[in-house]
């Protein structure tokens, strides 16, 4: 079973418009969702979690068309906490809001991510505030994560603890996370899939590996990069020094030298080359 399928989802705006999005998530993965601000990804994960009604297409998530609240834990950019709650008050409430909360994986989370049990959630900082969120979102049982922007405002050494968390939530194959965030570096560290939104449109969905696989980076002089096909320069910038190009490896001529790729170079280059 798919943790998720989204099938030619839209939803317009004054001014902006998402769509048509079809994208597919497996069970016991992790897909990046990449974009700048304002590409779309808050909405898309919105339109999931039916806090906004598309306007055509289709969301299942672990195999219902409604979500389940127990099985989803969330994330959003701004955490929904009242302020003048503590970490251990939250706790509290949590528990009786789900029915499978797990206290003691609650607490582990809190200590792991050092945060006060005793400090109200006014006087937390925004990564504090994320890091809340992320130990409430994994401690009721939750089959897929969903997270918007979730490692926003934590400083790098933390940022790296939550991506072995999320890499450790995903041993379970019937785990699964679908994360959004301009940090495109730990997405690349974390994910199996990513998928490039830009301006509301989808630009590619594919398995991380296979990308780094396919593409990569060739430094010549214009001249050279002319003679390649156009179908195997997937970006490119061309100055008075020469040409920097993402081309398809198995199009390079023999004996020119190819680089390895990032997400991020490969992004960059698609959205410039508005592809």
């Amino acid at each position: 079973m798919n943790a998720l399928e989204i099938k030619n989802l839209t939803k317009a705006f004054s001014g902006f418009r998402l769509g048509e999005l079809s994208l597919t998530l497996p069970a016991g993965c992790i897909m990046g969702l990449i974009g700048e601000n304002g590409a779309g990804k808050s909405t898309t994960i919105r339109l999931i979690l039916e806090m906004l009604k598309p306007d055509s297409g289709s969301v299942v998530v672990l195999g219902q068309q409604r979500v389940n609240k127990e099985d989803v834990g969330v994330v959003l950019d701004e955490v929904g906490i009242p302020e003048c709650l503590t970490a251990k008050q939250v706790g509290k409430v949590m528990a009786g809001i789900f029915r499978n909360w797990e206290p003691s994986t609650y607490d582990a989370h809190l200590s792991k991510l050092s945060l006060p049990t005793d400090k109200p959630f006014k006087d937390f900082s925004r990564g504090m505030k994320m890091k809340l969120g992320i130990a409430i979102a994994m401690s009721h049982g939750a089959k897929l994560l969903l997270l918007d922007e979730a490692t926003s405002g934590l400083d790098p050494v933390v940022r790296d603890e939550v991506v072995e968390m999320f890499s450790e939530f995903t041993r379970d194959e019937n785990h699964s996370i679908l994360i959004s965030s301009h940090i495109v570096s730990d997405l690349e560290k974390l994910c199996d899939y990513v998928a490039f939104l830009h301006q509301g449109k989808l630009l590619l969905c594919e398995e991380k590996d296979l990308l780094l696989g396919t593409y990569g980076i060739v430094h010549c002089s214009g001249a050279e990069l002319e003679a390649f096909a156009d179908d195997a320069v997937l970006g490119k910038r061309v100055n008075a020094y020469g040409a920097t190009a993402i081309v398809h490896r198995d199009a390079v001529p023999a004996g020119m030298h190819v680089s390895p790729v990032s997400i991020e170079e490969l992004f960059l280059f698609m959205v410039k080359e508005g592809k």
